[in-house]
């Protein structure tokens, strides 16, 4: 099969291919259009791929349609604008009064606004029947418009993964013994249960490792206790607000600022040509054990072995108080016959009314970024929950 990932200049490139190295891939493209990071990514990702001994075919572009052409999986992990874009969402909002956050809020909504047209662009060259797997944040916006553009498309992230491998290691487990059950949107999940060989052990994980968890999540262990449910890293910015907007506003380091220090020292590594592994540093990037869900998710999309992940996916009914054509982010059964979501209870009313919330905005958000219509834009923003103020409305929406 033919594979391409497109924004191989990434970073996180290296950590992919160690991955693919190990599938039935005939034809892998690295495709991004910064050249010097193509060159640099592409040659470790090579060297890898070397000492992994893959026979298959590797092949470094910036044509894009040479790139796609034939694929049977497109892998989109771009960042429009790059590190410098992403400053200016972790902090432009804040002179707003708003939290600066690259997928939540008003930085969330203008990554949006700039990422969707450059997405559903690369998208229209896929040919017809490849699977579309987005990384892009943010991903349930991306996915959301994707869909709605008619291509066969499914979200990742890495939150849910990064959950299993926790909860696997301090269990002693294989973390194929460990299934998630994390349910919400994208950045706005919440894990209800945690199965061990299909038995639910999060009751028992909550009270010897309670603590540990909600430190993780950056809440009170109270609030864990009385959800009942382990909220994503990303609630805090909704269930404590207030705080991290104090925190942002008086001097803390962005994130962007920390990340792009990272990837210039990884960048300086990977042009060692004595280097044929991804370094240690690459886990400080952020972005933990992406590589492998995708190289799963390929996996038994390919049918080389179903299994249950983690996935942005259309609601078609999986979570009751939510629409049809809302994307949602839930565990389900994935192999060559497609992706079936697992069955779920209905949300807790405090979690489904932000739920909700949110859904609304992302659907409004995705429909601007197509549009690129300044009301349908200013409506987004009013049903945010971290905003929800016409006049930020319409000064965020310019």
């Amino acid at each position: 099969m033919k594979v391409a990932v497109i924004g191989a200049g990434s970073t996180y490139t290296p950590e992919l291919v160690s991955g693919l190295a190990g599938l039935d891939v005939g034809e892998l493209v690295l495709h991004d259009i910064d050249a010097e990071r193509r060159e640099v990514v592409g040659g470790l990702a090579r060297r890898i791929l070397d000492r992994a001994g893959f026979a298959g075919d590797v092949v470094l572009t910036d044509e894009l349609d040479a790139a796609v052409d034939g694929a049977d999986f497109v892998l989109i992990q771009i960042r429009v604008g790059g590190q410098a874009a992403r400053l200016e969402d972790e902090t432009r909002p804040l002179a707003c009064g708003c939290i600066g956050q690259e997928t939540t809020g008003a930085g969330g909504f203008a990554k949006a606004m700039r990422t969707v047209p450059v997405v559903l662009d690369i998208a229209e060259r896929v040919p017809p029947g490849a699977w579309i797997i987005d990384f892009t944040n943010p991903v349930g916006i991306v996915t959301r418009a994707l869909l709605d553009a008619g291509h066969r498309a499914v979200g990742l992230c890495n939150v849910a993964i990064g959950t299993q491998r926790y909860a696997a290691r301090v269990l002693g487990a294989e973390p194929s013994r460990v299934v998630v059950d994390q349910v919400g949107l994208n950045h706005l999940t919440w894990v209800r249960a945690i199965y061990l060989d299909g038995a639910d052990v999060m009751p028992a994980l909550l009270a010897e490792h309670g603590d540990e968890i909600a430190a993780g999540a950056r809440i009170p262990r109270w609030l864990l206790d009385e959800l009942g449910a382990i909220p994503s890293y990303y609630l805090h910015y909704f269930y404590a607000h207030d705080a991290v907007l104090a925190e942002q506003l008086n001097g803390a380091v962005p994130r962007a600022t920390r990340v792009a220090e990272i990837e210039r020292e990884l960048l300086r590594m990977y042009r060692d040509p004595a280097l044929t592994e991804k370094p240690a540093l690459l886990e400080q990037r952020g972005g933990a054990y992406y590589s492998e869900a995708a190289v799963g998710l390929v996996r038994s999309l390919s049918g080389a072995g179903d299994a249950i992940h983690e996935v942005d996916i259309r609601n078609a009914g999986t979570l009751a108080g939510l629409a049809g054509d809302d994307v949602v982010e839930v565990p389900a059964r994935v192999s060559r016959d497609g992706i079936a979501p697992l069955e779920q209870p209905p949300l807790a009313p405090e979690l489904l009314g932000l739920v909700q919330h949110v859904a609304a905005y992302e659907r409004l958000a995705a429909e601007a970024a197509v549009t690129r219509d300044e009301v349908t834009a200013r409506k987004a923003l009013l049903a945010h929950p971290l905003i929800g103020q016409y006049d930020l409305a319409r000064e965020l929406a310019r």
